[in-house]
């Protein structure tokens, strides 16, 4: 029997830590490129060293990072600490064929949206303009480039650091003919009255954000992708009473297309997204 990375990790450290330890350490993950970012137990703090470097050599990786703090802040930064490796965090991340330039130290990184990101490289067509108000360093911007190969994307992000990130996985994906990238707030740089399709991905207080969507498409019709962090109880009807409430300012229509569960965030509450088409009444 092929024995799983997290045994192996196990295994290795037999002899440097106790079995009641042991039992403590993290059995999940995130790997970004050539780092690694695992949560430790308090009481595994006065082993960091050992342990990022058992976590290092199994999982092939050249940093690994304790993360202390979670994702704070409007920019929703990471808390982290190096427990092996070097200070130089910058790597590139590859998925599904696409290549992301990131620091995991500075930038968040999440590999429970990767079957969203997917999924949104084939959702636009040729034909299309696209804009993503919360670029990040292209979560959708470069998958839906890639592979849909629209007209235009327009990618607006405020965050300084996923900007210069953003403007260079562009070069390094060859879509500098597709996409264009804007620095700042996107209810201010944001271009009006130019999309087919809108993603709105982001989800502290999105619903503030709508208006901006809806003058962004042309003729206020058109596809929103609006994610959320919602109550699994408050699904769909919640988000789609927010979106009709919009609509109706515009004097359009609000159909559900789809809706899906991205992931769990905690107990009963889980990022969704909702496939949202727009039209005349």
């Amino acid at each position: 029997m092929v024995e799983t990375p997290f045994e192996k990790i196990k295994k290795s450290l037999i002899k440097e830590i106790s079995l009641e330890l042991i039992n403590k350490i993290p059995d999940k993950w995130e790997k970004v490129g050539e780092v690694g970012i695992i949560k430790l137990h308090p009481d595994l703090e006065k082993y960091s060293k050992v342990l990022g470097k058992n976590y290092a050599e199994i999982l092939q990786c050249k940093t690994i990072l304790n993360d202390t703090g979670g994702i704070t802040g409007i920019y929703r930064e990471p808390k982290t600490k190096i427990i092996y490796g070097t200070s130089g965090t910058e790597t590139i991340h590859k998925e599904n064929g696409i290549r992301f330039k990131l620091d995991p130290q500075k930038i968040m990184f999440s590999s429970g949206n990767m079957d969203e990101r997917i999924r949104m490289a084939k959702i636009s067509n040729k034909s299309e303009t696209v804009v993503d108000l919360f670029a990040g360093i292209g979560y959708f911007t470069l998958p839906i480039a890639v592979y849909s190969r629209p007209k235009k994307v327009f990618a607006c992000e405020k965050n300084p650091v996923s900007y210069n990130y953003l403007y260079q996985n562009i070069s390094l994906n060859n879509i500098t003919s597709i996409v264009e990238p804007l620095k700042g707030d996107n209810r201010k740089v944001a271009p009006k009255n130019v999309a087919n399709r809108v993603i709105l991905g982001y989800f502290d207080d999105t619903c503030k954000f709508l208006t901006t969507a809806f003058e962004c498409l042309i003729n206020n019709t058109g596809i929103i992708h609006y994610h959320d962090k919602l109550p699994d109880d408050a699904v769909p009807n919640k988000p789609l009473e927010n979106i009709k409430k919009i609509a109706k300012k515009y004097k359009r229509v609000v159909e559900l297309l789809k809706y899906k569960n991205v992931k769990s965030y905690a107990p009963g509450i889980s990022h969704y997204v909702f496939d949202i088409g727009i039209d005349e009444k």
